[in-house]
């Protein structure tokens, strides 16, 4: 779980979009996507890099 949370740091440290990190979470915990009227393009991004244990798509989400 140490990569979990290293990653989740490293992506609040780089202010990251909270949405993008949510969906990471989920997507690297393989909990369910959140239903369509809640998803947006940071949330989708996220879920996906997460589901692949990746951040490719992470800079794309700093604000």
């Amino acid at each position: 779980m140490s990569k979990y949370y290293d990653t989740i740091t490293e992506l609040e440290k780089n202010q990251t979009n909270r949405e993008y990190i949510v969906g990471w979470m989920g997507g690297y915990l393989q909990n369910p996507a959140r239903e369509e009227q809640r998803i947006n393009e940071a949330y989708e991004a996220g879920y996906e890099d997460g589901g692949n244990g990746t951040t490719d798509s992470a800079s794309n989400w700093v604000s």
